[in-house]
């Protein structure tokens, strides 16, 4: 029996290309997922404390019932920009550096986490003054009035930031985003090809199916492991001075402590339930697209 014939290799604008475009169309899929995530571990910000937290229907009921279903989809166009860069960035970065390094050997497993661990600290980098506006366009509407900021777009809100913070607000949170990304580089990267082979074996063999499973499986591990670097990403990112011009949180392990200790240590796992569905959901999504985009530029040329 012949061989199997391995597609032909991409270019490196191809990888890129259908690399940020996947991350796009699955960032839209989930995206009000993402908008509850940050609703949800921003609000114990202002909780009372030993106030219970709400579960994740109701706080999606009473946010749609209140503010509209359009709510769900504040800072879209922030969330998909970010994925111009983010996405692009770490899996094209990601794709054409482990393809470098198997020109001279072959690449084994822990290599790969590493490469993907860069990967995804230097799309942080890359990334995090888009990330800054999605946070703070996604949970504007939920503070009172005379302390919401208002921006349009994220094009008014990278101005505005810029203009009245200056550019080093940009990086705020960006400290536990690198990290954040880090972390889920190298554990996506691991979980995904283990469940890929454990639902091969149970029987779940078809491309679609195997890679959804394994995909949400995946979503599930480096959602536990990244969740308190998120909530400290956005508890950084929405922050404001006090009357001293003095900052709440000043760094990534002081702001995970700091919200350990004012809410407990589950705290730093509000709003997981949204959290899960945007990484499982955006994995899924991003994989199937991004296969299934190459899969017709091979076709057309």
């Amino acid at each position: 029996m012949a061989a199997e014939a391995k597609p032909a290799p991409l270019s490196k604008s191809v990888i890129f290309g259908t690399s940020g475009l996947g991350g796009i169309l699955g960032w839209i899929v989930v995206h009000p997922f993402n908008t509850l995530a940050v609703r949800m571990n921003l609000s114990n910000m202002a909780a009372a404390a030993g106030t219970p937290q709400k579960s994740f229907f109701s706080f999606a009921t009473e946010m749609i019932k209140s503010e509209g279903v359009a709510s769900l989809y504040a800072g879209l166009g922030a969330g998909c920009l970010r994925q111009v860069f983010y996405a692009t960035s770490r899996f094209g970065l990601f794709e054409t550096s482990r393809d470098f390094l198997a020109k001279y050997r072959k690449t084994d497993f822990m290599q790969r986490l590493v490469l993907a661990g860069g990967a995804g600290g230097c799309a942080a980098l890359i990334s995090a003054p888009v990330e800054l506006c999605l946070v703070r366009m996604s949970n504007d509407a939920s503070v009172p009035v005379e302390k919401r900021r208002g921006y349009t777009s994220v094009i008014d809100a990278g101005m505005r930031i810029a203009k009245e913070e200056g550019l080093p607000a940009f990086y705020r949170g960006s400290q536990p985003f690198v990290m954040r990304a880090i972390l889920v580089g190298a554990t996506q990267v691991a979980t995904y090809d283990q469940f890929k082979g454990i639902y091969k074996s149970y029987g779940v063999t078809g491309t679609v199916a195997n890679s959804a499973c394994a995909a949400f499986s995946a979503g599930l591990i480096y959602s536990i492991i990244t969740m308190p670097f998120e909530t400290a990403k956005n508890r950084m990112a929405f922050q404001t001075a006090d009357a001293t011009g003095k900052l709440p949180y000043t760094s990534t392990l002081q702001t995970i402590r700091s919200v350990a200790a004012s809410g407990g240590p589950l705290t730093l796992w509000a709003g997981f339930v949204p959290y899960y569905g945007r990484c499982g959901g955006h994995t899924v999504a991003m994989f199937l697209f991004v296969e299934q985009l190459r899969d017709m530029y091979r076709k057309l040329t």
